[in-house]
């Protein structure tokens, strides 16, 4: 989230609406659940909550924003870590019992949800600097 100002990130473009702060959360939420999934092992309860959209700190200042961007940075960085070191024989098995996706696709989800948020955070950019 280089060059979003925590102005930027906390700024909300409508009523029920997310901002880039809570759309940063959430995705380090998410790469966090994906990544205890494919470890299939017990890791330290996620930093923030609630789990999936996380609120925003009190206060919501530079050093929170700061904290919270160094958060995802870490989530995203041991998600990819966990993927690459992930073997290729376990792609095709069911992400556990009773579990209608693979792992594989969890991978494939957990990068399309990136990219969707990202794409959002990047709507978020635009509309902001037009208002």
């Amino acid at each position: 989230m280089r060059g979003v100002e925590v102005a930027l990130a906390r700024w909300r473009p409508g009523r029920g609406r997310h901002t880039i702060w809570e759309l940063a959360l959430h995705i380090a939420y998410w790469n966090y659940a994906v990544r205890r999934r494919l470890l299939g092992t017990p890791i330290p309860r996620f930093a923030r909550s609630p789990a999936n959209w996380p609120a925003t700190p009190r206060p919501a200042d530079q050093a929170a924003w700061d904290a919270d961007r160094a958060l995802l940075a870490s989530e995203h960085r041991l998600l990819i870590e966990t993927v690459r070191n992930f073997s290729p024989t376990r792609l095709n098995r069911r992400a556990g019992t009773g579990k209608r996706w693979t792992y594989g696709d969890l991978i494939l989800g957990i990068a399309v949800h990136d990219a969707y948020h990202a794409g959002q955070i990047q709507l978020l950019k635009r509309l902001a600097s037009s208002t």
